[in-house]
């Protein structure tokens, strides 16, 4: 008869062996452990940075976080669409047009009850000069928020703005130059683009309204406004074709500035 205590150390040696033997079977068929990768993977994406970067208003830290928590395939949809508003309005302070309104496109895709973003792109479409587009989303944007006073004012305002330019044009539709005799490369670019050529005609309406207005007070001031609309294009003529000169944005800009006279 085998005394207790050494039966207990002949079973202990045999089950230590059992172990040691079937060791690899159990570590490969055994429960099965996540990995630090795969638990970061699982993870969703953290929206904190995005929101802070937006709190201090940093454009160029917007642009970096935020399109980080953009491309994150764990980020919620309402922090996508929150980080996709935040970059557009970083794009627009940068003055990159263009992607700001990519990027409202893209949320109001993912969320087309956004009013604000409606209205955003809107005033984007209008400063680019694409009047019927920034009509259509002041629209969208009243739809949803009838009560939304920018984007009512915005709607009211370029509406009467395209109602006197249309009147306008009928009357003033022709261009400030000849396009088949001009020899300045400036016009022949204009002449180029039914965008520009729109532009210069609508500049040429608006500005021959405004002159006729103020000479109502007397001559003089309608010579002081024809004289800033002389310079401007002097200055168009000098500044097209050198480095960083956008003639479109230019345009632009005299437009906006002869229908802020015209409303006054």
């Amino acid at each position: 008869m085998i005394a207790p205590a050494k039966l207990r150390t002949l079973l202990m040696a045999a089950l230590t062996g059992m172990l040691a033997a079937n060791a690899p079977m159990l570590w490969e068929n055994g429960p099965a452990f996540a990995t630090s990768a795969e638990i970061s993977a699982d993870l969703q994406a953290d929206p904190a940075p995005c929101a802070a970067a937006a709190a201090a208003d940093d454009a160029d830290r917007i642009v970096a976080v935020c399109g980080t928590l953009i491309d994150h395939a764990k980020t919620t949809k309402p922090d996508r669409v929150k980080a996709l508003v935040a970059r557009a309005g970083a794009y627009d302070r940068k003055d990159m047009q263009d992607s700001a309104i990519g990027d409202y496109d893209a949320a109001l895709r993912l969320d087309p009850t956004l009013a604000d973003v409606f209205n955003s792109r809107g005033e984007l479409w209008r400063r680019k000069g694409d009047r019927r587009r920034a009509l259509a989303d002041f629209a969208a944007a009243i739809k949803l928020d009838p009560d939304h006073p920018t984007a009512r004012e915005n709607h009211k305002s370029l509406a009467r703005q395209l109602e006197r330019l249309g009147a306008l044009l009928a009357v003033y539709g022709k261009p400030g130059f000849n396009c088949a005799t001009t020899r300045l490369a400036v016009e022949k670019a204009i002449c180029a683009s039914p965008e520009l050529t729109n532009l210069d005609r609508e500049i040429n309406a608006v500005n021959a309204k405004v002159v006729r207005e103020a000479a109502k007070g007397g001559p003089r001031a309608g010579r002081a406004l024809q004289g800033e609309q002389d310079d401007f294009v002097s200055r168009r003529h000098a500044g097209f074709g050198r480095p960083g000169y956008d003639l479109g944005n230019e345009m632009r800009k005299r437009l906006d500035q002869l229908l802020a006279a015209e409303s006054r």
